[in-house]
C-alpha cells in the first residue's frame, strides 16, 4: 500500500465494522477496514439476512398450503430446495456488493486479509500466511465478531451434525431434524425447517423455550410451535451423539432423571456463540477479556488506550444492530462528539420464527425481581381488526409500566409483524415516554399497532376492545 497511516483502522467488516467505517469516513476521519472473508460479516453472508430469505419462502409455502383459509385454491404445492437456497445466496450476495459500493463511495480504505495487532496503534495484515502490509492508526477498532459455540462432544461436523452455516445451504431437505438451542438461531431453524416439512424435535436446557424472552411471551410461542407439530423438550439437555451413516441418534436426558433417545437424519447445533478473540494479537496489548468476549466500556473503550471494541466480540447482546449503534457512538467519541453511552437495557430483539418474537427492556420476571412496582398491560391479537382480517388472530402485546413514574420499562410481543412494530415503544423506552403520552397518541386504523396501544391502555384499566 502506498499510504500505510490512518486516523481509525477497523478490523473485520460485519455491521459493526462497515458501519463505523462509513461514520468515520463521514466525519472527515482517514478510515481503512480490514476484512478477511466477507463485507457485511456472518449477519449478511451466513445469519441475519440469508435466514431471512430461507423463512420468507417458508412462509409463502405456509400460505401456499392455507389459501382455502382466504377463499383461494392452490393445488399440487411443491417447493425447489436449490432454487430456495439459490436465492437465499443471491440476496447476500447482492448486499455484499453494496456494502463494497458505500465503502468505496465513502473513500474508506478496504483491505484484504486477516488483521493482527502489533502493540498499540499498529495492525499487521496478512493473506494466505503472507505479509501483506503494516497499518498504523491512533485509534484501532476491534470488530472481528463471534462463530457458533460448540459443546464437547456434540461439534458440528458439516455433515450430520450442522452450525448455522451448513443449515443455511442444505442440499437435500431433512425428514427430522433435532435442533439443540431455542434462542433465536435455533428456534428459526427449528421454524423453517418445520414449515418445510421435517419433523422437528427442540431441546433446550433452560426451562422455558426462548429463555431470554418473558415467561408469558414464551409459553404462547410454544404453544404455536407445537400446534405446528414441533416437539420442544425443556428443561432437557443432549448427553450425546451416535452417529451413523446417514442418521444420528441422540440421547437425550431431562431434569427428572429420565433419558430416551431419538433418531434424526441431521441435528442442528444453536447454542450461542463465541467472540472472535483468539490470533488477533490481545496479547500484545493490555486488553482484558471475559468468558470468550473482549472487556470494554459503555464507549467501547478497551484497557488499552486507543484500542477500542464494537460488536458481538465485545459481549451481549450479540445483535447486528447492538453493534452498529456502538460503533457509531465509538467513532463518533474518536471524533470529538458528544456522545451517550449505549444503554443495552433499550435494545430490541427480534426471533423471526412463526410467529414472530420480539422485545425491549425488562419482562416482568425481572422487573419483579429488581424491586419494582408495576402496572402489567395486555392486548390479544384475536380482539384487533386488522389481525383477524389477515387471518393472523393468534398472538399478544404486552408492556409493563413502573406503577409509580407510569416509566415504560418494557415491551413484548409474539405474532405475525411484531418484529416490526417493537420499534415503537423502543423509541417511547428512549425519549423517556409515559403511559399518558402513549395513552394521547393516535395510532392509525386499521393496524396491527393500534394493539400497543390498547396493551398500554390495559395496563391502567382502559383498554377499549378487550
Amino acid at each position: 500500500m502506498s499510504d500505510s497511516n490512518f486516523d481509525v483502522v477497523i478490523i473485520g467488516a460485519g455491521p459493526g465494522g462497515y458501519v463505523t467505517a462509513i461514520r468515520g469516513a463521514q466525519l472527515g476521519l482517514k478510515v481503512a477496514v480490514v476484512e478477511k472473508q466477507h463485507l457485511g460479516g456472518i449477519c449478511l453472508n451466513w445469519g441475519c439476512i440469508p435466514t431471512k430469505a430461507l423463512l420468507r419462502s417458508a412462509e409463502i409455502y405456509h400460505y401456499m398450503h392455507n389459501a382455502g383459509d382466504y377463499g383461494l385454491a392452490a393445488k399440487e404445492i411443491s417447493f425447489d430446495l436449490a432454487a430456495i437456497v439459490k436465492r437465499s445466496r443471491g440476496v447476500s450476495a447482492k448486499l455484499s456488493k453494496g456494502v463494497g459500493f458505500l465503502l468505496k463511495k465513502n473513500k474508506v480504505t478496504v483491505v484484504d486479509g486477516e488483521a493482527r495487532l502489533n502493540g498499540p496503534g499498529k495492525v499487521d495484515v496478512s493473506k494466505d500466511g503472507k505479509a501483506v502490509s503494516t497499518l498504523t492508526a491512533k485509534h484501532i477498532i476491534i470488530a472481528t465478531g463471534a462463530r457458533p459455540r460448540e459443546l464437547p462432544g456434540l461439534e458440528a461436523d458439516g455433515k450430520l451434525v450442522w452450525s448455522y452455516f451448513e443449515a443455511l445451504v442444505p442440499e437435500t431437505m431433512p425428514k427430522s431434524l433435532l435442533v439443540i438451542g431455542s434462542g433465536a438461531i435455533g428456534i428459526e431453524f427449528a421454524s423453517f425447517y418445520r414449515t418445510m416439512g421435517a419433523e422437528v424435535t427442540v431441546v433446550e436446557v433452560m426451562k422455558q423455550v426462548l429463555p431470554v424472552e418473558d415467561a408469558e411471551i414464551a409459553a404462547l410461542a410454544r404453544k404455536s410451535f407445537e400446534k405446528q407439530g414441533m416437539r420442544i423438550m425443556t428443561d432437557a439437555k443432549v448427553a450425546k451423539l451416535d452417529k451413523a451413516t446417514n442418521s444420528v441418534t441422540a440421547t437425550i436426558e431431562t431434569a427428572d432423571g429420565k433419558s430416551e433417545t431419538i433418531t434424526v437424519d441431521r441435528v442442528i447445533s444453536a447454542v450461542g456463540v463465541v467472540g472472535n478473540i483468539e490470533n488477533i494479537g490481545l496479547e500484545t496489548t493490555k486488553i482484558k477479556t471475559d468468558r470468550g468476549c473482549i472487556v470494554a466500556d459503555g464507549l467501547s473503550r478497551t484497557d488499552e488506550p486507543g484500542i477500542y471494541a464494537i460488536g458481538d466480540v465485545a459481549g451481549p447482546p450479540m445483535l447486528a444492530h447492538k453493534a452498529e449503534h456502538e460503533g457509531v457512538i465509538c467513532v463518533e467519541a474518536i471524533a470529538g462528539l458528544d456522545v451517550h453511552p449505549i444503554d443495552k437495557a433499550k435494545i430490541p430483539g427480534c426471533t423471526y420464527c412463526h410467529p414472530q418474537i420480539a422485545s425491549v427492556g425488562l419482562n416482568e420476571a425481572a422487573a419483579k425481581l429488581a424491586g419494582r412496582d408495576i402496572r402489567v398491560g395486555r392486548f390479544p391479537f384475536m380482539a384487533n381488526g386488522k389481525a383477524v382480517a389477515l387471518g393472523e388472530a393468534d398472538g399478544l402485546v404486552k408492556t409493563i409500566f413502573n406503577a409509580k413514574t407510569g416509566e415504560l420499562l418494557g415491551a413484548h410481543m409474539v405474532g405475525a409483524e411484531v418484529t416490526e412494530m417493537i420499534q415503537g415503544y423502543v423509541v417511547a423506552m428512549g425519549l423517556e415516554t409515559t403511559e399518558e403520552d402513549l395513552m394521547h397518541t393516535v395510532f392509525p386504523h386499521p393496524t396491527l399497532s393500534e394493539m400497543m396501544h390498547e396493551a398500554v391502555l390495559d395496563a391502567y384499566d382502559r383498554a377499549i376492545h378487550t
